[in-house]
């Protein structure tokens, strides 16, 4: 299934903007225990799933920014340097989000083209909108060599969600989605944001 995702989001980009791109897996996330203690600086239990979101991005010398949601089949361009929140509930914020937060620490971007499509279900609390935030502070690190360590990228994704999407989310999806180890759950101390595998 993780193939097909790739294999649509490169083949849309190639069309659409003529570049091969950075490919980004950005994997959901289940929670065994812990859910609302993580904003309590609780533990949590969380565990990266194979379900989640495939990203292409690259950087572009056009005048804007093109972002791309395959699933829901819409297109927005946008200046990075005029980046407002839209209503709650759409997609951009989460890529907007991140790109104000990245810049709120100077950080220095340019326009890029990010095209997404995910197979986390919606609503089933798998924390897709995290995977997206990830996907895109990751892909712009590496786009633009910003130097982020991990821990710093889910940070900005956590502000992003906060300050964009207007929901005040503790750290575990984020670093779940991040830190995820294969065949293991991470008991995360959300006040350290340490977390040991198991």
């Amino acid at each position: 299934m993780k193939s097909n995702l790739l294999k649509d989001v490169q083949k849309v980009f190639l069309e659409e903007f003529k570049e091969n791109p950075i490919l980004i897996f950005s994997p959901g996330r289940i929670n065994i225990i812990g859910e609302h203690t993580d904003y309590n600086d609780g533990f949590v239990f969380p565990a990266a799933v194979d379900k989640g979101i495939v990203a292409a991005i690259q950087k572009t010398d056009a005048k804007v920014s093109t972002a791309y949601a395959l699933d829901k089949n819409s297109k927005r361009e946008f200046k990075i340097d005029a980046l407002n929140p839209l209503k709650e509930g759409s997609w951009e914020n989460y890529v907007f989000g991140v790109v104000a937060e990245i810049q709120n620490r100077n950080k220095v971007i340019g326009n890029f083209n990010f095209v997404f499509k995910g197979n986390v279900p919606g609503g089933a609390g798998m924390s897709s909108s995290a995977a997206l935030e990830n996907s895109v502070v990751y892909g712009l690190n590496e786009v633009f060599n910003l130097g982020l360590t991990k821990e710093e990228m889910i940070f900005i994704s956590q502000k992003a969600e906060h300050n964009y999407a207007g929901v005040n989310c503790g750290i575990m999806d984020q670093y779940a989605s991040m830190y995820g180890v294969k065949n293991h759950a991470l008991l995360l101390d959300c006040r350290t944001i340490k977390a040991k595998p198991f």
